[in-house]
C-alpha cells in the first residue's frame, strides 16, 4: 500500500501524538508499505523548533524507513487560542504544494491526524482527486477542547456545523478510545465509518524494572517517588500536583518528580518555589523512557475537568505498562476511571485534598502498591500491546481497500 500521512506532530518530538504517529508509520514501513509523511519541523512540547531544523524551510529526510517532508510553520512562543489557530493554518497552507506533489504519486490512503483538524480540509479534495481513501484519526477532539477551555466560543455554532460536514465526508474515522468514538457518533458520523485505534506500548520496551535513574539522580532508596511525566500545558492540570505537594511537604520520604516541558513549565516552577519535596526534570530521550517510568513508585495523572470528554492522555498506557499504580484526577465513570479501576485511585479534577490523600494512601501501603501495579501491567498487556493493535489496524485498512477495489470492478 501507498500511505500518505498528514500530521502537525511527528518524530523526533518525544511526546504524545508525535510518538504514536511515528511508531505507526515506521511499523507500516517495516511491513513493506510505502509510507510518506507531511509534517512541520519538530517543535513540541517546547513550542520552539529544534536547532537542527529550520522553521521556514522545506526539506525531506528519511527516518527509519519513512520519507518525511518538512514544511514551514509559525510557532508562537506563548500559544493561546487564536495563536494556536494561526499556527495550525500556517502549517496547512505551507503543506499544500507538498500535498499536491504527493497526491500525484497516487497514494491508496491519505491518513490525517487530529490535531490539527485544519488539515482535514486539505485531505478530502486531495483524496478525491487521486482516488485515495480519506482516513481521519482523532487523538483529541481539538474543537471541543478549545470550547471547553474557553477559546473560540464566539464561532461555536458555525464551527460545529463545519466540523460535522467535514467528518461525514471521510471514509474512515478512527480514535483512541470508545468514548471518543461515541462523541464522533454524536457529531453524526455513521457507525460503519468508525474504527477503534488505541494508542499502544511495546511490551519488550516498557516493562517493570529497577530504574538506574534513582542512583543517577541521587534519590535515596527509601524515598517514595510520585511521578508526573509528560507535557506541561493547560489541559494537563499539573497545578494540582504542586498544591498536593505543598499539603504533604512534611512527609519525610515522599518526593514529587515532574518530568516534562511545555508552555506552563515556567509558571509551575514558580508555584513550587520553596518546596523541598518537588523536583523538576527535563524530557528524557526515547531510549530512557522505561527507566523514567520505573523511577516512579506512584504515577500521577492530572487533567482539568474541561478536557475530560475530548482527551484520553496517552501517557496513561506507559504508566500502566510499567507495573506501577496510578493516582488520577479525572471524572468518575469516564474512560480513565474504567482503565485504572483496580490499578489506581481516582479523585475528581481540581480536588487537591483528595488527590493528596490518595497519594498518601498508596505511599503508606507497599503491598497495595505492588498489587495495583501488577493489575495495571496485566491490563496494559491485554488491551494496549503494540503488535496486536497495529496488526488489527493493517487488516482493517487492507479490507477497506479491497472493498473499494471490488466495488470498482462491479461498476465497470
Amino acid at each position: 500500500m501507498r500511505i500518505l500521512v498528514h500530521t502537525i506532530f511527528y518524530a523526533p518530538d518525544l511526546t504524545g501524538i508525535a510518538k504514536y504517529t511515528a511508531e505507526l508509520c515506521e511499523w507500516l514501513a517495516r511491513r513493506g508499505h510505502r509510507v510518506s509523511v507531511i509534517a512541520p519541523p519538530p517543535y513540541y512540547p517546547q513550542w520552539r523548533v529544534k536547532p537542527e531544523y529550520n522553521a521556514w524551510r522545506y526539506a525531506t529526510e528519511n527516518l527509519n524507513g519513512v520519507r518525511v517532508h518538512r514544511t514551514p510553520i509559525w510557532v508562537p512562543r506563548r500559544p493561546s487560542g487564536m495563536k494556536r489557530l494561526l499556527h495550525s493554518l500556517s502549517f496547512a497552507l505551507t503543506s499544500v504544494p507538498v500535498l499536491i506533489r504527493e497526491t500525484i504519486q497516487a497514494p491508496d490512503v491519505i491518513f490525517v491526524v487530529e490535531p490539527s483538524f485544519v488539515n482535514a480540509f486539505l485531505a478530502l479534495p486531495a483524496a478525491a482527486i487521486c482516488g485515495a481513501r480519506a482516513w481521519l484519526h482523532i487523538q483529541d477532539f481539538e474543537i471541543d477542547l478549545a470550547y471547553n477551555l474557553g477559546q473560540l466560543r464566539a464561532a461555536r455554532r458555525l464551527t460545529e456545523r463545519v466540523e460535522r460536514a467535514i467528518l461525514n465526508r471521510f471514509d474512515v474515522i478512527s480514535s483512541i478510545s470508545r468514548r471518543l468514538l461515541t462523541r464522533a457518533r454524536e457529531k453524526g458520523v455513521l457507525c460503519d465509518k468508525l474504527f477503534l485505534l488505541p494508542n499502544w506500548f511495546e511490551s519488550s520496551a516498557i516493562r517493570p524494572l529497577a530504574s538506574p535513574l534513582r542512583d543517577e539522580l541521587g534519590i535515596p532508596a527509601d524515598t517514595l517517588v510520585a511521578l508526573f511525566a509528560g507535557t506541561l500545558g493547560v489541559k494537563q492540570g499539573v497545578e494540582t500536583i504542586i498544591k498536593a505537594a505543598r499539603l504533604l511537604e512534611n512527609h519525610p520520604r515522599l518526593l514529587f518528580v515532574i518530568c516534562g516541558e511545555g508552555p506552563s513549565g515556567e509558571e509551575l516552577q514558580k508555584q513550587s518555589a520553596g518546596l523541598n519535596n518537588v523536583r523538576f526534570l527535563p524530557l528524557f530521550p526515547a531510549n530512557r523512557l522505561n527507566d523514567l517510568l520505573n523511577l516512579a513508585d506512584i504515577h500521577l495523572l492530572t487533567q482539568v475537568a474541561a478536557a475530560a470528554d475530548s482527551v484520553l492522555p496517552s501517557k496513561l498506557i506507559g504508566m500502566m505498562a510499567s507495573g506501577k499504580p496510578v493516582v488520577a484526577a479525572a471524572r468518575a465513570h469516564g474512560e480513565i476511571a474504567d482503565l485504572i479501576d483496580g490499578c489506581g485511585l481516582l479523585v475528581a479534577p481540581n480536588h487537591v485534598e483528595d488527590f493528596a490523600a490518595a497519594v498518601l494512601t498508596l505511599a503508606a501501603n507497599p503491598i497495595e502498591r505492588i498489587h495495583r501495579g501488577q493489575v495495571a501491567r496485566r491490563r496494559a498487556l491485554e488491551f494496549f500491546e503494540q503488535e496486536s493493535i497495529l496488526t488489527n489496524f493493517e487488516r482493517y485498512l487492507e479490507a477497506r481497500l479491497s472493498q473499494v477495489a471490488a466495488a470498482n470492478l462491479t461498476s465497470q
